[in-house]
């Protein structure tokens, strides 16, 4: 199976905690960059520093161009594109120390803030909105019952020096505290701490998580009112 085949074929996927069934939608390349470039400008970072000196945007961007240059194009066209991505991403791997190699699936608006020391296998989803701290792993399992990578939901923050291993499912709006090894599935909105790492509260991210209309994005909005209904509200 083709790589842009493949992905399509994992576009979808079963969300623990409320169990709804949700798609990375892939809009141009372009686009997904800008998505990007503004999760680092809620910050408050000025344009220029942002762009010269985010090296996580490099990453990021750098990830998008590979996964555009995979596009279906004439032979001719698409090796050379997808040698000069391949190049382009070793070096910003190089600059930055931010593995997320093309065949991996991240949504739109992925923000990772430091730079250094983040892998990403080729295996693993993330969703939309998602925030990545320094010395973060999302890794695989290369066999047991946990064979495979995580798949990670939309608006999850996780902190610096964690660990996720093997194949399990990040809920919405979960936290991942520094220092975590999460080698267990994780329900939406949860808050996890430790090694091995365990739900500490539903308080979920959505204080670590900003972007552009999250005030009125209706996932989100959805997702607090479960929080609502449950009784329990954001510290």
């Amino acid at each position: 199976m083709r790589p842009a085949a493949r992905r399509k074929a994992n576009a979808v996927w079963l969300q623990v905690g409320d169990g709804a069934r949700l798609e990375l939608h892939h809009t141009p390349w372009w686009r997904h960059i800008r998505r990007d470039y503004r999760r680092f400008r809620v910050t408050g970072d000025p344009a220029l520093r942002t762009i010269f000196l985010s090296q996580g945007l490099w990453a990021a961007a750098a990830y998008r161009l590979s996964r555009a240059a995979q596009a279906p194009r004439p032979l001719p066209l698409r090796r050379p594109l997808e040698i000069l991505a391949l190049l382009a991403q070793k070096l910003v791997e190089v600059l930055t120390g931010i593995s997320l190699p093309v065949d991996c699936e991240i949504g739109e608006g992925l923000y990772i803030g430091h730079y250094g020391s983040i892998i990403v296998d080729p295996g693993a989803r993330i969703g939309h909105n998602c925030s990545l701290a320094q010395n973060v792993t999302v890794g695989t399992a290369p066999g047991g019952p946990l064979r495979g990578a995580p798949v990670i939901g939309n608006r999850v923050f996780i902190g610096a020096h964690s660990v996720l291993v093997g194949a399990i499912t990040v809920g919405d709006d979960a936290m991942i505290c520094a220092g975590s090894v999460v080698n267990r599935s994780v329900p939406a909105r949860a808050v996890m701490m430790g090694n091995p790492a365990r739900v500490v509260s539903y308080d979920g991210s959505f204080d670590a998580v900003l972007y552009e209309g999250m005030e009125s994005d209706p996932p989100r909005l959805a997702s607090l009112d479960k929080l609502k209904s449950l009784n329990v509200g954001p510290a």
